[in-house]
């Protein structure tokens, strides 16, 4: 099994296992070929994060028990999209990000000096 690093060249941190975040729902902002948003920024969202996801068609606070997902509030650590990081970041509230949970596949989209000016 290959070891997974995070942003800064070690090895991945976990990032919320309450509630279980990760595209693999295994508490690791991991990717893979099955991840096409590329779930791996841990973010400790906030209540403007969540109300401009939500502006833009994505609701994270509210519960979609079908899908095991409790709804996130202020201050829950999740894996979000890559990209919506990044829009957020543009629109001017990006969430704190912890850089050890950050799967280095980040730095494909954001960079890492954009990550640490946001870091925890």
């Amino acid at each position: 099994m290959a070891i997974i690093k995070n942003v800064l060249g070690e090895n991945l941190s976990l990032c919320c296992s309450s509630p279980v975040t990760g595209f693999y729902r295994d508490g690791f902002c991991q990717t893979g070929d099955r991840d096409l948003g590329v779930h791996v920024i841990c973010a400790e969202v906030t209540d403007e994060f969540l109300a401009y996801t939500k502006s833009q068609g994505n609701d994270l606070g509210t519960p979609a028990p079908m899908f095991s997902f409790p709804g996130l509030k202020a201050g829950d650590r999740w894996c979000l999209c890559a990209s919506r990081w990044k829009e957020a970041l543009e629109a001017g509230v990006a969430p704190p990000v912890n850089l050890t949970a950050t799967h280095e596949a980040a730095l494909k989209i954001v960079s890492l000096d954009q990550l640490q000016q946001h870091s925890i």
